[in-house]
């Protein structure tokens, strides 16, 4: 499903072909490394690999906020206020307004994932957007490098100390995820990945 055109085929609002068509070009940008067409079908996919092992939360609303999380995205600050303005702007004329405002809620929380635990939507979309932590030690290995990537302006030592950071701080929260199932199915493979990647940047 990494194809622009397989991909429109999951965009949840038929209706509006042509603004999925727009955020489906917004991700295929050739500067995108990681935060591409191919992250967007990755948390499509395990949003409704949450749902389908019985996460109950509001799949619209979570879909359409799981398509503009990255949607503006060009490694440089307010991304996600940037992604969820474009959303207020796009969606008033297509669903009600109370999903546009949860809509905006969600991808502004994708900033720091830390949904409060009984935010159904937000804990579901964290979950879905941080899976490719649990991923295969080769897809993993190919999403730590296409990061490196978006960074590449950014001398070696300078991305590994602020990497090692980031990664640092996963390490230390109780727990990377946030619903049951992930936390059950993904939480273990993706401390592994983590501490793998942190011992590597030594």
């Amino acid at each position: 499903m990494n194809g622009g055109v397989d991909l429109l085929l999951s965009w949840p609002l038929p209706g509006a072909r042509t603004l999925g068509a727009q955020l489906v070009a917004s991700y295929a940008h050739p500067d995108r490394r990681y935060h591409d067409g191919r992250h967007l079908s990755e948390v499509l996919e395990r949003v409704h690999e949450l749902s389908a092992h019985g996460v109950e939360f509001d799949r619209m609303a979570v879909l359409l906020a799981a398509w503009f999380h990255d949607s503006v995205y060009d490694a440089q600050p307010d991304a996600e206020k940037r992604s969820a303005a474009w959303a207020a702007e796009a969606l008033p004329t297509l669903v009600d307004q109370a999903v546009v405002d949860e809509v905006v809620r969600l991808v502004l929380m994708t900033e720091h994932h830390l949904p409060a635990d009984d935010d159904a939507n937000g804990c579901a979309l964290s979950d879905a957007d941080l899976a490719i932590l649990a991923g295969s030690a080769e897809r993993y290995a190919e999403y730590a490098a296409s990061v490196r990537e978006e960074y590449a302006e950014v001398p070696d030592d300078a991305f590994a100390a602020g990497r090692a950071t980031i990664l640092r701080d996963l390490l230390a929260k109780p727990h990377l995820f946030h619903t049951a199932y992930a936390r059950s199915t993904w939480e273990d493979a993706a401390r592994a990945n983590v501490e793998r990647e942190l011992a590597g940047l030594g």
